[in-house]
């Protein structure tokens, strides 16, 4: 199963993919979480210690020199497909059960060029998605900018996090139309911070019943990483998931 969660700037994305994250790996499941976000706090919300010293691939200039044969310049040659596949295991730090790949940011080159870490980081995506039989929870931001036309179709659900607020609702149209644009057939939409009935009522006539897998309640625990309490939350949302995604 290979999932993105996004949404806008502070609606709990990070939190439900962390939660996610554990709920997959309770349940037996091998899980890759993917920090794609430049904001980058995956580490953190998931309890790995020393979340700060955790070097983003996109920062390992030997590294990417090393495996697309390019030193980071433009207008020279470099290997558009590296050598990834030991990358899960060899530079993903493990933290209760889950292992972290943090992407980090790419530069990209005018007129359409694409530097070595950007063809780094698009063949890492690849194979996570493609070569894996892990369980991969991406966290996106609201651009989702780390998907393309190529990787998109290894993705099986895009969620969106909303809050109650019309310009959560915006975000959704958004990534709906990006989704659209990529090929990704089905984007689910997840309500937080629910603080009683209206706001739930109010995402569920914002959204539409068909594509919210449910609500998670406004919960103070959360602000500090996930525990078990906050992945009881997160919980039902998982089991409708997994049961749509089966249909």
């Amino acid at each position: 199963m290979k999932l993105a969660v996004t949404g806008k700037g502070g609606v709990g994305k990070t939190t439900l993919t962390a939660a996610l994250a554990l709920l997959f790996r309770r349940d037996g499941a091998r899980v890759i979480a993917v920090d794609a976000d430049p904001d980058s706090n995956l580490a953190a919300t998931l309890g790995f210690p020393d979340p700060g010293g955790i070097v983003s691939l996109g920062e390992m200039k030997d590294l990417i020199a090393e495996r697309t044969g390019g030193d980071g310049g433009y207008g020279g040659f470099f290997k558009l497909n590296p050598r990834v596949d030991d990358i899960p295991e060899a530079y993903a730090p493990e933290h209760r059960g889950v292992r972290l790949l943090v992407m980090g940011g790419a530069r990209k080159g005018g007129g359409g060029c694409v530097c070595p870490e950007s063809a780094f980081l698009r063949a890492l995506l690849a194979h996570v998605l493609f070569g894996r039989e892990d369980v991969v929870l991406m966290d996106m931001e609201a651009g989702i900018e780390h998907l393309s036309r190529g990787t998109s179709q290894g993705v099986d659900a895009l969620i969106a996090v909303v809050e109650p607020g019309r310009r959560s609702f915006e975000t959704v149209g958004r990534i709906r139309s990006l989704a659209g644009d990529l090929g990704i057939r089905r984007v689910f939409v997840v309500g937080n911070r629910m603080r009683g009935p209206e706001d739930e009522a109010y995402i569920r006539e914002g959204v539409g019943e068909s594509d919210l897998l449910g609500c998670i309640p406004y919960c103070r625990e959360a602000e500090a990483g996930v525990s078990d309490g906050v992945a009881g939350l997160v919980a039902p949302i998982k089991a409708n998931l997994v049961a749509r995604l089966r249909k």
